[in-house]
This record gives C-alpha cells, structure tokens and sequence, in this order.
C-alpha cells in the first residue's frame, strides 16, 4: 500500500514536471521537441499511475524501480528532476522497506487477533 502510494505521488510529480518543461525549455526547442518532451512526461506519468496495479506480480517491484529509473533520468531534460527524482527513488526504496516490515506486522497482528476469536468465541 506504501509503495503504491509512492508511485501515484510520483505520477503527479512527473506530470507537473512535464508541464514545467514544456513551459521552460520551450522557448530553446522547438514546437515538436516541445510536443515530445509533454508527451513523455504524460506517459511517464501515466505509467507510474497504473504501475500500482502490477504491484502484486512477481515482477511488480522491478517494473518500480525501471520507473524510478525514468524519472531520475528526467533531469537530463529538466535538470532539477536529478534532485526531485532523487528524493522519489529514496521515497520508493524507504516505502519498499518499510512497507515490507508493516506488512508482516499486520499479518501477526491478523494472526492474533483470528487465534484470540478462536480461543473466545463468545466475545
């Protein structure tokens, strides 16, 4: 759920940079590089949206981590994305790591609480 969070965050903030660039880089390029950096930034936003749903894959989390790839690599075109991108793959590795220790908290807590019911049926 962390992790999926993560990625939806990042959707915003790829789509934002993308309009960032569009508007900043457009008087140096021209009308179709401009067209191609807003279309890039779309589908790298549109991709870290529904990244989510494959999260339950076997191979959900490197598609993640191919994704912080992109976006870190964003700051080739906007070159504040290094630093942005950055602090998104520390975002993604913590929510990975900590998400994997609340998940296991969660199932002993479930655990528990279904032996508990076993154990007190009436109350």
């Amino acid at each position: 759920m962390f992790a999926s969070s993560v990625l939806v965050m990042e959707a915003f903030i790829a789509f934002f940079a993308a309009l960032t660039a569009y508007g900043v880089l457009g008087r140096e390029l021209g009308d179709g590089a401009r067209t191609a950096v807003l279309a890039g930034g779309a589908a790298l936003a549109v991709l870290l949206g529904l990244a989510p749903a494959v999260l339950g894959r076997p191979w959900g989390y490197t598609v993640g981590w191919i994704l912080q790839a992109v976006l870190l690599a964003t700051g080739f075109v906007l070159p504040t994305m290094f630093f942005v991108g950055g602090l998104s793959v520390l975002a993604w590795w913590y929510a990975l790591r900590t998400g994997a220790r609340l998940d296991r908290e969660n199932a002993a807590r479930d655990a528990a609480q279904a032996q508990w019911e076993r154990e007190h049926p009436d109350g």
